[in-house]
């Protein structure tokens, strides 16, 4: 999982072959259509190789030949009308502390919308209008000027942002359309009504802004979780240190009921550690000596010391937090589709707008100034931004959602195609089943049940081998005595060999044992018949005589039953493709009720995925170990599971960060959420627009309904998108 967090930096595109990137954050970047401003106004720069915009993250990443500055990147911005904060990534040349050109400190977290610089233009803007109506109705004389003096204190800052816009290559901005506008209703004496506009179009981008927020404040609230300070334990003594202070190797103290401040070992002492903030899982997990635990998660008894082994920075929390803001940069394929329409549809707009304001005085001695009126509503009717807005909002709601319960998506294609998938091909060891053997019988022929697991486990103590550790954990967990063996050793390839109080065990496979004794034809039949069942079968020999059997097999996972099931109430089909023998695959499939096929190398695990996509089948591959990188690449998704290998993370496309099957199944009902949101969102911004492009053309609306139903539709778009949030999965 570290591999799949640390990887993520990368998945932004933004990589140069010069200077590392710079990454930015802006101030007040909250649309589609302020990113795609931004990344066109920086891409003009010389030396700007590639720039990778995340609106939901507010960044920018920037890659150069190293002949771009810091101070030139936030020229460009300030000029457009955002501020630049700190970014705080590593890999970024900012400065510590984040500031404009002008050499203000600005904060890179959200502040109310109050005293955020679009609140306070719209309320500077809502007071100029109110003192206008009121002054117009004392003075009836001066009601145009005043209305034409708030409307300058709404538009100017608008206009400046149009000019910059157009000045760094975005002639046919939101900010242009409402400047062309609001003028040309001033001209054509509707002050009053250009006033107005520019208020509620202030009042529209101030909404965006707070939707926005909301959606991030969801994935911030996960940095909330590491606690301010820390007790760092240095000679013995213990000191308070800010918990963003810890090093690698810090040994820190943390107390019943504290949140843990860094990721780390625990060193000493024993307790549960409640890791739902992290994790989800609802049930503290008891940690002891060796075991790793998270930051942010809470200590509920018993002090534990814990050697930190990430810096706050690196720790899970803040990895998963950079995760979500790069996956959201990277587009999803129907926001790449309506970035593109919209680049033709706002230039399509400005000549319909020229021609209903245009063609009928000229052709038919129609009124002038009621057809310039109605080309500026149609102007204002079509701007683009709900329909921006549509598709980022929604993936950004959805990767923070699935963030939040464990389920880490790369981006937005990766969660568009997971609605679409038909079969589910998963491996078996680590994913379907624990990943390690457990005892599951003990069988006693002529000792007593516990005298056969006391005997193999005295066999078995000090050894590193899977089946030893679990015959040794069920020993543990039965609290059976476990002697010491004198003279224990390994038989290589047959079993280990030892003496307990005198007598002489051997334990080994039925085949290593028949060397040595006879077995009888209904010890044979016992052992084939938990064979059949895929389990591995070990027979105790105790001075000759067979004292016991122990069968021994990866177990499937407590969810896995219920997973294959939602997936299949999701209309996906599930296979299992394992490298392990047939007949244990069947056993482990035929209790979940799939099909299996076993005894695969890696490149018949691709080449099953490569015939179920050219069946026409759309491929999930879930996985975790090395052997699973190529099918889980050649997937249309691939899925690693949270405790897999590195090069597993790396080469999939989502990652189930509890290594909950059932997860696979939540990250489709996630995706196809995520894209009937979409789907909504497209008609509702698309329809509006239609109805008042239909009702401005033929008179029954003006500018005041225009704007209205611009930023109505930018709002309600961004509602529906932020229900994502509350969605159960």
């Amino acid at each position: 999982m570290d591999t799949l967090l640390r990887s993520s930096d990368d998945a932004t595109g933004a990589r140069g072959s010069g200077a590392p990137p710079s990454r930015l954050r802006i101030a007040g970047m909250d649309c589609a259509s302020c990113g795609a401003k931004i990344e066109t106004a920086i891409r003009r720069l010389p030396g700007v190789e590639n720039v990778s915009v995340s609106v939901p993250a507010r960044t920018v990443t920037v890659a150069h030949a190293g002949t771009v500055s810091r101070a030139a990147l936030c020229v460009v911005v300030t000029s457009l009308g955002y501020a630049v904060s700190d970014a705080g990534a590593a890999s970024s040349p900012l400065d510590a502390q984040g500031a404009d050109p002008a050499g203000r400190a600005v904060s890179s977290g959200e502040i109310p919308w109050w005293r955020s610089g679009r609140g306070l233009l719209a309320l500077a803007c809502g007071a100029a209008l109110a003192v206008a109506y009121v002054v117009g109705r004392v003075l009836p004389a001066s009601g145009s000027y005043v209305f034409l003096a708030a409307l300058a204190v709404g538009l100017v800052p608008v206009a400046r942002r149009a000019v910059a816009a157009a000045r760094f290559g975005t002639p046919f901005s939101i900010e242009t359309l409402m400047t062309v506008a609001a003028i040309g209703a001033a001209i054509i004496g509707a002050a009053e009504e250009a006033a107005t506009v520019v208020f509620l179009f202030l009042v529209g981008e101030l909404l965006e802004g707070v939707a926005a927020g909301r959606a991030r404040a969801s994935i911030n609230a996960l940095s909330r979780l590491v606690p301010r300070t820390a007790l760092l334990e240095t000679d013995g003594r213990l000191e308070e240190v800010p918990a963003n202070a810890l090093k690698v190797g810090a040994t820190v103290l943390v107390r019943p009921g504290d949140r843990i401040p860094a990721d780390g070992v625990v060193t000493d002492g024993e307790g549960a550690v409640d890791e739902a903030p992290v994790t989800g899982e609802s049930v503290p997990k008891p940690k002891a000596r060796g075991d790793k635990v998270f930051a942010g998660t809470i200590n509920g008894d018993g002090a534990l010391r814990i050697r930190a082994t990430a810096t706050a920075q690196d720790n899970t929390i803040a990895r998963v937090v950079r995760l979500v803001e790069e996956a959201q940069a990277a587009k999803a394929p129907t926001e790449r589709i309506i970035d593109r329409f919209a680049r033709h549809y706002t230039p399509g707009i400005v000549a319909v707008a020229a021609a209903v304001a245009v063609l009928p005085p000229l052709l038919f001695g129609a009124s002038w100034a009621e057809w310039v009126y109605r080309g500026l509503a149609v102007l204002l009717v079509g701007c683009p931004c709900a329909l921006v807005i549509s598709t980022p909002a929604a993936i950004a709601a959805g990767l923070s959602v699935g963030a939040r319960r464990g389920l880490l998506i790369k981006g937005g294609a990766p969660l568009e195609n997971l609605g679409r998938v038909t079969v589910a091909a998963f491996d078996k060891t680590g994913t379907l089943t624990e990943g390690r053997p457990q005892v599951t019988d003990v069988v006693p022929l002529d000792r007593s049940e516990r005298e056969v697991l006391s005997l193999a486990a005295a066999l078995e103590t000090g050894s590193a081998h899977p089946l030893a550790k679990a015959i040794l954990a069920t020993a543990a967990e039965a609290g059976v005595p476990i002697p010491l063996a004198a003279g224990a050793r390994s038989v290589g390839g047959q079993g280990v060999t030892g003496r307990v109080g005198g007598v002489e065990l051997f334990l080994g496979s039925p085949r290593a044992t028949a060397e040595r004794v006879p077995l009888t034809p209904e010890l044979e039949a016992r052992a084939a018949a938990l064979n059949a069942e895929g389990k591995t079968v070990a027979v105790l020999l105790a001075n000759g005589t067979a004292a016991g059997l122990l069968a021994l097999r990866d177990e499937v996972r407590p969810d896995a039953h219920a997973g294959i099931d939602a997936l299949a109430a999701a209309g996906v089909r599930a296979v299992m493709v394992t490298g392990d023998n047939q007949r244990t695959a069947n056993a482990v499939a035929g209790a979940l009720g799939i099909e299996a096929r076993a005894e695969l190398l890696p490149e018949d695990k691709q080449g099953i995925v490569r015939q179920l996509q050219g069946a026409g089948e759309i491929v999930a591959k879930v996985g975790d170990g090395i052997n699973d990188a190529p099918a889980l690449a050649a997937a249309d998704v691939g899925i690693a599971m949270g405790g897999g290998t590195d090069v597993a993370l790396e080469t999939a496309d989502a990652a189930v960060l509890h290594g909950r099957v059932r997860d696979v199944a939540r990250m489709v009902v996630l995706s196809r959420r995520t894209m009937r949101n979409i789907r909504q969102n497209i008609a509702l911004a698309m329809g509006l627009k239609a109805v008042f492009l239909v009702t401005t053309v033929v008179g029954l609306t003006g500018l005041w309904p225009a704007i209205l139903a611009d930023t109505g539709a930018t709002v309600l778009v961004t509602a529906n998108a932020l229900r994502l949030l509350n969605a159960r999965i």
